[in-house]
């Protein structure tokens, strides 16, 4: 087997909402992320919103999808769409 068959892929997988899909082949996606803290223990809500590359433009706003981690595909896009988990 070649390395790159045996290697166990390590990018990250997110869902999250499209807030937007004014531009071709670009959405962009909020993700609601919540992290412990340290000290305190309390639970701490954050969001991100990341631009996600869909090639074949197919979710719309308000769609729940789910997205990975890519190489670096434009200036602000590192994020590609995996697929639509609920349409909106």
């Amino acid at each position: 087997m070649s390395e790159a068959v045996k290697r166990q892929n390590k990018r990250r997988v997110l869902e999250g909402i499209v807030l937007s899909d004014k531009m071709q082949k670009t959405r962009v996606v909020q993700v609601k992320l919540a992290t412990k803290h340290d000290k305190y223990h309390k639970v701490i809500k954050a969001a991100a919103k990341f631009k996600v590359h869909d090639e074949n433009n197919e979710s719309k706003m308000g769609d729940l999808v789910s997205i990975m981690e890519t190489r670096p595909l434009s200036k602000d896009k590192r994020w590609i769409l995996r697929r639509v988990v609920r349409k909106n």
